[in-house]
């Protein structure tokens, strides 16, 4: 009996320290239209269309495509930093291919489009790929103000 009780403990250890890993790995958070609605700006009933955001923490959207090359190539870079920065800001992704709508509503044009968002002002965008230390300055700069 102690060696059952012993084993699920090890179990229940060994998930719970995987269930972890895994939610650092998920740092950069997939958004679609109803979760940029409810989470960052509602486009459609903003009669006025003067941006404010509803994060409660600044946050980056990363408008890309499967089929773009420098959107792979900055994937890594923004996975990096939603771990580092992830108390401070959200990093969040959308599919321009599956969210047609929404990056139209947005005037995405090209890929990668990267959209920093603090939590009072206007976003600003970052169009192409850029380096780590482009986006840590944008990070300090426009989101945490520093």
């Amino acid at each position: 009996m102690k060696r059952i009780a012993t084993l699920l403990l090890m179990l229940v250890i060994s998930f719970s320290m995987f269930a972890q890993d895994k939610k650092k790995e998920d740092a950069v958070i997939p958004m679609d239209e109803l979760m940029f609605l409810t989470r960052v700006f509602d486009y459609k009933h903003n009669e006025a269309q003067e941006w404010k955001y509803k994060g409660d923490k600044p946050c980056i959207i990363d408008f890309y495509a499967t089929w773009c090359a420098p959107c792979r190539m900055i994937a890594p870079t923004l996975k990096e930093l939603a771990k580092e920065y992830q108390d401070s800001i959200y990093v969040f992704k959308v599919d321009v291919d599956k969210e047609k709508e929404l990056a139209a509503a947005m005037g995405i044009q090209s890929m990668p489009t990267i959209v920093f968002i603090p939590t009072t002002g206007q976003p600003q965008v970052i169009v192409g790929a850029a380096d780590k230390n482009t986006f840590r300055r944008a990070i300090k700069e426009v989101l945490l103000k520093e």
